[in-house]
């Protein structure tokens, strides 16, 4: 199946839950596609649900209404954009019965004025429209099998009668004028940033406050609820494989009763459900049932990921820590919360002045120029939350220097108690301490050096890949990122990357070196670590400080070893790069990183700066790779990695000759003298 490409993406309601979710999801996987997120910050839209991607430069937010035309044509032809994701929509039903010609507004009739500008404009590629399993109807209480994309369209209520509505429209012009369309259809949707005026949200809100939960009729009515990760992924793979003129299903078999969903957040608040439940009167045709089969995305390669009981006590530990995220929402806490919406509610109260100046209307509409307000890589969409690290690796050499940085810059930091393969321990770690971020410098390399792994392999793996990986999942588990330091020897000069040709190893290449089973291990932690989406991986080589009585301290190793094997190598002075880590903490940086200088240092150069700087009587003698295997357990990894990646985000790097010179040798011989 062709993989879609797309290159510029209009994402509509991007400041509403779920879309936020997407936004923030293909921001931080897909740094090179563009991301336009527009919408017009009504009740239940919020710009800190998009906090994780502030400081993206691929972000560009716009304040404006899908039934502007003009705003549309404009940046669909200003921001080349070939690519829709159509969020935008009033979605409470409760509200669809008070207000409902706000419904055919906002639904039907915003959704008419984006695909004509998709039609006139003519350059859009794939136009994913986001519609809703109430299109369907009411499932039968006893049926096995779940509606598929081809069911009949039976709508019982305002909101999803103007869903359906709204996908006739994008039928019609999918088939009258070609476009390329895709339409979605999903269960409920649950988790952080969700406005409470929906049941999950507006259950764990009532129960924070010690106060009744309103049940509908009986409570009988039977839901299906996905984690909106998992719908955030969905959406991914709908974006990148699903076929024009297709409809998909993204729901889960796993349903549950109103009541009992009820029952489980009293369980988590230790409440009596019996005295915390008041059933209240019915809304007007309260549907039974619905239910999805969801075969056709699974075909695609997606499935649910996270359980219920995961989903939702993820859920509540982020409502308990956000009480105020929304502001004043005892509107939306009343039984029928009808009057919530009222025709032209916009937010206007939320991050600071700066993004407040943002969301002031055009003077001029003439002028489309003054609609679009990009987000710089230093504005900041919400108040800023202080910083709080949790870092393992306290006894160790990078460990130790990171505190010392925290320390130096005002952070905020806590070294880990537990060891990383004790699961329970680093979740209490992480209750007890409550970080906004985790670093793990911890790790097993070796005593005195990697050789020692060849003969304790067991525990070489229980810390470098169990250890690892049970912190990563713990940390995706808790919504937090993890920076991770790795290292970069798991390369080999090869006949595509030959010794001094300075073509280096990039991020995607696949490592090629298995000499010491240290490297193996940390190959296959990397590998694996891909997998989780909250990982930011550093690639270490041959670390370097200005410290040269540190024995880690790879210019304090060469300097005492009676023989050195001269080859060139790329290598981190971490006196420079260490708070470039931080620096990269703060801006949400995720996936593989190069984490060296740029350019490679021979083992020789060393040594000629260390004898002009520090010892004029230093001497060396060198012997060749074959007769240091005769020394050596397991070989050495020599190569040089490619860093154009961080060089590109930190322009001001230095390469690794000039950042020895700056940060390990001037200083020492100042010392010296």
């Amino acid at each position: 199946m062709e993989v879609y490409k797309p290159k510029s993406i209009l994402i509509t309601g991007a400041a509403g839950f779920i879309a936020s979710h997407v936004a923030n999801r293909l921001i931080r996987n897909y740094p090179e596609y563009k991301i336009v997120v527009l919408d017009k910050l009504d009740y239940c839209s919020n710009l800190k649900n998009l906090s994780p991607s502030r400081s993206s430069p691929n972000l560009k937010f716009v304040k404006g209404d899908i039934a502007s035309a003009d705003l549309l044509h404009y940046l669909l032809i200003t921001e080349s954009i070939d690519t829709i994701m159509h969020f935008a929509a009033q979605t409470h039903v409760d509200n669809s019965f008070g207000n409902s010609f706000e419904f055919t507004k906002n639904n039907i009739y915003g959704t008419h004025v984006l695909l004509e500008a998709c039609k006139v404009t003519g350059q859009i590629r794939r136009f994913i429209h986001v519609s809703t399993d109430e299109v369907y109807g009411e499932t039968d209480e006893n049926a096995i099998v779940g509606n598929h994309e081809a069911s009949q369209l039976l709508p019982t209520n305002p909101y999803s009668a103007t869903k359906a509505g709204a996908e006739m429209l994008v039928m019609a012009y999918g088939r009258s004028y070609g476009l390329p369309v895709i339409t979605t259809r999903g269960n409920n949707v649950y988790g952080p940033n969700q406005f409470p005026e929906k049941l999950i949200p507006k259950f764990i809100l009532l129960a924070m406050r010690g106060q009744t939960l309103p049940i509908h009729g009986d409570g009988s009515n039977v839901r299906s609820y996905l984690y909106c990760e998992d719908v955030a992924e969905a959406f991914e793979v709908v974006l990148h494989r699903g076929e024009i003129g297709h409809v998909y299903n993204i729901g889960t078999k796993k349903e549950r009763r109103v009541i009992d969903v009820a029952k489980d957040i009293c369980k988590l608040f230790s409440l009596d459900s019996k005295t915390t439940i008041k059933f209240v009167d019915n809304r007007p045709f309260n549907d039974q049932r619905y239910f999805l089969d969801d075969q056709k995305l699974k075909i695609l390669g997606w499935s649910e990921r996270t359980t219920w009981e995961e989903g939702l006590r993820k859920t509540i530990d982020w409502y308990t820590n956000n009480p105020d995220w929304w502001g004043d929402v005892s509107g939306a806490l009343l039984p029928h919360p009808r009057m919530l919406m009222m025709p032209g509610t916009e937010r206007h109260s939320d991050g600071p002045d700066e993004i407040k100046s943002l969301l002031s209307p055009p003077n001029n509409v003439n002028n489309p120029s003054q609609m679009v307000t990009p987000l710089s890589k230093t504005s900041s969409l919400s108040a800023k939350t202080p910083l709080k690290f949790l870092i393992y690796g306290k006894t160790g050499w990078i460990g130790g220097l990171l505190g010392k940085i925290c320390q130096k810059q005002g952070i905020s930091y806590e070294y880990g108690k537990g060891r990383l393969e004790d699961r329970s321990q680093l979740q209490l770690d992480i209750h007890n301490v409550k970080p906004t971020h985790v670093f793990n410098a911890a790790g097993v390399t070796g005593r005195p050096n990697v050789d020692w792994c060849e003969s304790h392999k067991p525990e070489t793996i229980r810390v470098n890949v169990v250890g690892t990986l049970t912190l990563a999942d713990l940390c995706l588990e808790n919504g937090l990122l993890l920076m991770n330091y790795a290292t970069g020897c798991i390369f080999e000069y090869d006949l595509n990357h030959l010794e001094g040709s300075g073509i280096g190893f990039k991020e995607e290449d696949s490592p090629n070196f298995t000499g010491s089973f240290y490297s193996k291990t940390k190959a296959m932690v990397e590998e694996l670590l891909k997998e989780y989406e909250n990982v930011c991986t550093l690639r270490v080589r041959m670390p370097i400080s200005s410290d040269l009585n540190n024995p880690r301290n790879f210019i304090t190793k060469i300097s005492r070893y009676n023989k050195v094997v001269n080859i060139p190598n790329s290598m981190t002075v971490l006196d420079e790069l260490l708070p470039i880590s931080i620096e990269m903490a703060k801006r949400n940086c995720r996936g593989i990183w190069n984490f060296t200088n740029p350019g490679v240092v021979s083992h020789n150069e060393i040594l000629e700066m260390y004898k002009a700087y520090i010892d004029p009587s230093f001497s060396w003698v060198n012997f060749s790779l074959e007769e240091q295997a005769k020394v050596i357990v397991a070989p050495r990894s020599n190569n040089e990695l490619d860093a154009s990646k961080l060089k590109r985000e930190f322009p001001e790097l230095l390469s690794i000759k000039e950042s020895l010179i700056k940060y390990v040798f001037e200083p020492n011989k100042k010392q010296a003298k």
